[in-house]
């Protein structure tokens, strides 16, 4: 994947940011569109205690 920056100008690594259990069934997960919004979702809530999202699509459901 891409490095991009932050608004702080920070390079952010997506396959360096480890990803939820969540993501890892998600429709999403490889699609290079979402790749920055999911990372940046994930980045965000990385000291909560339970990881949302409310663009999951489970890939497991037809």
């Amino acid at each position: 994947m891409t490095p991009f920056f932050d608004d702080d100008g920070t390079e952010i690594n997506p396959d360096l940011v480890p990803k939820p259990g969540l993501c890892l069934i998600c429709k999403k997960q490889d699609d290079p569109e979402e790749e920055i919004l999911c990372t940046l979702n994930i980045l965000d809530q990385r000291d909560d205690d339970e990881f949302k999202c409310f663009a999951f699509e489970n890939k497991e459901v037809s």
